[in-house]
């Protein structure tokens, strides 16, 4: 099972082969959702800014939904293989190394 989050764009623009194995998540909402009724997905793919609220204000981006991977899922995130396809750099980074840097405490400390 894998996972695209993004308040625009498809699958297709991001990955060039026809993967259908994808869910579609459009908001932090949905994918704090998704993963808490389906569980931890093989792939994740994580766009940061994903738009307006519906009171107009930003919404929660993807660095808040790593974050709450990290913080509040309480799953095991040691499986978890994931890209960052945002257009902003400095978020990108931020998610990367998040998600990176936890999942390589959980390895060193179940080793």
């Amino acid at each position: 099972m894998k996972l695209f989050l993004d308040d625009i764009r498809t699958v297709d623009m991001i990955y060039e082969s026809q993967d259908t194995d994808f869910v579609v998540v459009r908001t932090y909402e949905q994918f704090v959702r998704y993963i808490s009724e389906n569980g931890l997905p093989d792939f994740i793919s994580f766009d940061n800014d994903l738009g307006l609220d519906d009171h107009g204000k930003v919404a929660p981006d993807g660095l808040a939904a790593a974050k709450w991977l990290v913080y509040e899922s309480g799953m095991d995130l040691r499986s978890l293989e994931f890209k960052v396809h945002s257009a902003n750099p400095v978020a990108a980074k931020q998610i990367r190394g998040l998600l990176t840097n936890y999942i390589n405490f959980l390895n060193s400390e179940h080793r």
